[in-house]
């Protein structure tokens, strides 16, 4: 009786143990590739981090930086916003620093290094609890409203003076400098980069996401690639040279009509006079991450884990 006990039980600890590791919470990059430093595009770097993020109580936040160079601190709003480091809530001067998430609520970062917070190194965080539809940031980069004001057509440079390289950072790069910007028709893009050694060529949706440039719809090998956005929808382009793409020299934008609007049945064409016809195929994507469901809070985890000690003294009990 006490074996078939004990059996059972051993049974039901092995499945609370897999119960509390499927609800342990997610662990986010600050940054991911960029990891935690000043950046280059100043507050919208890690700005644009936590827009395209979902955090939930029981997430880990990892902050790789080199210890000795850069440090992370945990401060108040007021803080945050004057970049003030004199009495934060937790500073950590070791690189990876992991912070858990462990209430809903705000949460600020900052540097103490000199000058880093104003040039940027800072993160503001929002976190809700356990649920299918988590409040929105409240500290995300505005984006364009629709219907968008009437405008003059715009000639945007990629990547403005980064170029258009192998970006530091990998794919964030790029998509941080695509993040708060309007694209219509009639816009432009310039994209410069040293002839001989990076190109740019537009491809489809399944080409840009699995990176295979073995197929391409238009590669313009002469710097400057001036394109013009002419028919509303997805853009998506990248570089042919091996590994470009991979280390994340990629661009994906939306172009919307003059009043705001975007035609997903039509793709986007290019300046080209003639294009291939297979530019003329829909592409049909929506921009963006796609977000798993949240897990479950700490405090759920914590109370199966209290669970799971009891039974197991349960069973030694009846040995």
């Amino acid at each position: 009786m006490a074996r078939t006990v004990t059996i059972n039980l051993a049974i039901l600890a092995f499945a609370v143990a897999s119960l509390v590791q499927a609800t342990a919470g997610k662990t986010l990059v600050v940054g991911d590739g960029l990891g935690w430093l000043v950046p280059p595009g100043g507050d919208l770097a890690y700005a644009t981090w936590a827009a395209i993020n979902n955090f939930t109580v029981g997430d880990v936040l990892l902050f790789n930086f080199t210890s000795g160079v850069q440090d992370v601190a945990r401060v108040t709003k007021e803080a945050y916003l004057t970049c003030n480091s004199t009495n934060p809530i937790s500073l950590k001067t070791t690189g990876p620093a992991n912070f858990t998430l462990d209430a809903s609520g705000e949460y600020f970062f900052i540097s103490t290094i000199y000058a880093h917070c104003p040039l940027g190194q800072r993160l503001a965080i929002y976190v809700t609890g356990p649920g299918p539809n988590p409040a929105p940031h409240p500290y995300s980069p505005p984006t364009a409203h629709s219907p968008v004001s009437p405008r003059a057509p715009v000639t945007y440079v990629v990547g403005n003076g980064l170029g258009w390289l192998v970006p530091p950072g990998g794919q964030l790069a790029y998509m941080i400098w695509a993040y708060n910007k309007t694209f219509m028709v009639e816009d432009a893009l310039v994209f410069n980069f040293v002839e001989g050694l990076q190109d740019v060529a537009l491809v489809t949706k399944e080409a840009y996401e699995t990176c295979n440039t073995s197929s391409t719809i238009q590669v313009w090998s002469k710097s400057p690639a001036k394109i013009l956005l002419n028919s509303t929808g997805d853009y998506f382009f990248t570089s042919t040279y091996p590994r470009g793409c991979i280390l994340g020299q990629q661009l994906a934008i939306r172009v919307v009509s003059r009043n705001g609007t975007t035609d997903h049945g039509t793709t986007p064409s290019s300046s080209i006079a003639h294009p291939p016809s297979s530019s003329s195929t829909s592409s049909g994507a929506t921009l963006g991450p796609a977000t798993s469901p949240p897990p479950a809070s700490s405090s759920s985890s914590r109370v199966i884990a209290g669970f799971l000690i009891t039974m197991i003294s349960i069973a030694m009990a009846v040995f």
